[in-house]
């Protein structure tokens, strides 16, 4: 059983790399995207190599703890929720491989007005917190810190709306700047789809420590 336990905490400790992996991706894509850094944003998507391997990875190395321990509980639990974890990451790596692309194949450098007109830089800080509640969650096995993330993206997601409208008048005081707006609004987008990732995870980590399912509930 002891060599079950070093497997799992080989899994753990991948999936933790995956995480910060992840988060530092997404962190550099934002400065490239913000900064029109074409350099830093080719460095995001050389890493990305490393996110697909460390994800087919983890994947392995979940199906073969599964084939050779035949896990029940919590370690059933745990696995099952590492492989769901695994794919909301590398779909977050996903999406600053995408930001760091515009960066590279579009020209064009957002004017700084048009990124506060949007809450960008709230918008992301928000995401920065969501991905402290879940490393916290994560590393320490705390249900608390995994619950403080449906608030946060409730921010996210209200931003999001409200870009639209607020795109939609800069453009018309400026019609000049309409291929800037749409690339930004394209990257609030993705924005808002990070923040969904992160709250899968959230509900993952939920399920894995407390047998509790969160998908699909509702509040009546």
């Amino acid at each position: 059983m002891a060599n079950a336990t070093y497997q799992r905490e080989v899994i753990n400790q991948a999936g933790l790399d995956m995480l910060n992996l992840s988060i530092s991706q997404l962190e550099k894509a934002k400065e490239a995207f913000v900064n029109h850094d074409s350099d830093l944003a080719e460095e995001v998507m050389n890493i990305e190599n490393r996110v697909n391997a460390l994800d087919l990875k983890i994947e392995k190395d979940c199906e073969k703890f599964i084939a050779l321990y035949n896990p029940v509980a919590i370690d059933l639990r745990f696995v099952m929720a590492i492989r769901k974890i695994n794919y909301d990451l590398e779909r977050i790596a996903d999406h600053a491989y995408g930001i760091s692309k515009y960066v590279v194949d579009v020209d064009k450098k957002i004017p700084a007005n048009l990124i506060a007109a949007v809450e960008f830089d709230k918008m992301f800080a928000t995401i920065l917190l969501m991905f402290e509640s879940i490393t916290d969650a994560y590393e320490n096995k705390n249900v608390k810190a995994a619950r403080k993330v449906f608030k946060k993206d409730k921010i996210l997601d209200e931003i999001n709306v409200q870009s639209f409208s607020i795109i939609e008048s800069e453009i018309k005081k400026d019609t000049s700047i309409i291929a800037e707006a749409l690339l930004l609004f394209s990257v609030v987008k993705k924005f808002e789809r990070v923040g969904d990732h992160i709250k899968n995870i959230a509900e993952e980590i939920i399920f894995y420590i407390d047998a509790e399912v969160l998908k699909h509930n509702k509040k009546k």
